[in-house]
């Protein structure tokens, strides 16, 4: 693993980034979530024996698999920004609006497309919510898609093009695609003339930690040490970032971001001169098909640069590692199926309080007995043949 604190967080730059995400947007995000009939809170587990054993004083972790039956937490996003896609036809704030006035709104105008390009979870989620809505989906996937994840799409009634290019260029495609044929893009990644739909999708994520607000009980977000968020272009991370520091009126835990070796652009924007953003190329060959993303979202990246404190570049054996662990628990934890990319966070946590190659690591971020750890599991096994490889092992 290699790591680099973050030299360009700012509270100012934070104040400004995580404008669109006050709690008055993040509210109506969970509003309209709670309106779907489809709804319903995902599980917020504390590994007591988990976090015993490597030396912390709690450990919570967010269990996405179960979102919306989709065995990943995409959907959040793709459902609300379709929602405030529908009220813009009304003329309406959608953040007043419920899922059936929504539905109503789109069974009185011709069906649409929305297209997207994806590594799996999130074309799922827009597929998703094109069914729901009643609309048409069209979803783009990198040359070396799994079948499963192809299969996933066109389960859920959408058309799945499986391209000759990797992730990035398929985005590219898929907008070229899109603006060609009148499509709606529906992208959880922005660039320049592109961040109203992007930046929807983010808010529509948000709503997970307005859940772990609710759960944790006599814990609060105030008591959480640390925060360890998986990163692909950052759109994820950023919008947990974002709803963190402005739910404990900016003073959000440690925020460490982890990504796959093969495709670490966030790290590598760390690690720059001036913090703009640094694009990975090449094929990003990692088992983390959902984190493989070469080219940072810009506005997951200011968010990011703004708020985290480090940021992390892992190989594919840390991601291993956490899915053992979240499979096969302490006695007396509950177990948690996690993907590859949604193990990653726990497979770090692990290495860095077990491993002596990383004392340095822990003390500088603090993790100790007195941390209180939260995590997010963002999938389920999204890929099951490699799942079960990983199990075996």
């Amino acid at each position: 693993m290699k790591w680099i604190q973050n030299k360009f967080r700012s509270t100012a730059d934070a104040e400004k980034y995580t404008r669109d995400f006050s709690l008055q947007e993040i509210q109506g995000a969970a509003n309209f979530h709670a309106s779907m009939p489809q709804y319903e809170a995902t599980p917020l587990h504390e590994l007591k024996n988990s976090a015993q054993s490597l030396g912390l004083g709690a450990l919570f972790v967010k269990d996405e698999a179960a979102r919306f039956g989709l065995n990943a937490f995409k959907g959040l996003g793709a459902s609300y920004a379709m929602a405030q896609h529908f009220a813009g036809k009304m003329g309406r704030d959608g953040r007043s609006l419920s899922f059936t006035d929504l539905l109503s709104a789109a069974g009185s105008h011709p069906v649409e497309t929305f297209a997207t390009a994806t590594e799996g979870n999130h074309g799922k989620g827009v597929a998703w919510g094109a069914h729901i809505f009643g609309q048409k989906g069209k979803v783009f996937l990198p040359e070396g898609a799994a079948e499963t994840r192809v299969q996933a799409v066109t389960d859920l009634g959408a058309e799945a093009i499986v391209t000759d290019m990797n992730y990035d260029d398929t985005v590219q495609y898929a907008a070229q695609e899109a603006a060609k044929n009148g499509w709606i893009l529906m992208q959880d990644t922005a660039w320049e003339g592109y961040t109203e739909i992007p930046i929807h999708i983010m808010k529509g994520y948000t709503t997970i930690i307005s859940e772990i607000r609710a759960q944790l009980g006599q814990n609060s977000l105030q008591d959480i040490s640390h925060v360890i968020l998986q990163a692909g272009v950052g759109s994820f991370a950023g919008a947990m970032a974002a709803a963190l520091y402005n739910f404990t009126g900016g003073r959000p835990p440690k925020i460490i971001i982890v990504e796959p070796a093969a495709a670490d652009p966030l790290y590598r924007s760390a690690g720059s001169e001036t913090g703009d953003p640094v694009r990975v190329y090449g094929d990003m060959d990692t088992t983390m098909a959902g984190l493989s993303c070469g080219a940072p979202s810009p506005v997951g990246w200011n968010i990011l640069k703004s708020t985290a404190d480090c940021f992390v570049s892992c190989g594919d054996a840390v991601s291993d590692r956490g899915m053992r662990w979240y499979g096969k628990p302490d006695d007396g934890d509950p177990a948690v199926t996690s993907g590859a990319s949604g193990a990653l966070p726990l497979g770090f946590l692990a290495e860095v309080m077990t491993d002596e190659r990383f004392s340095e690591l822990k003390e500088n971020l603090g993790l100790d007995e007195s941390s209180k750890v939260l995590l997010i599991n963002t999938e389920g096994a999204t890929d099951p043949d490699h799942y079960k490889k990983v199990m075996k092992a």
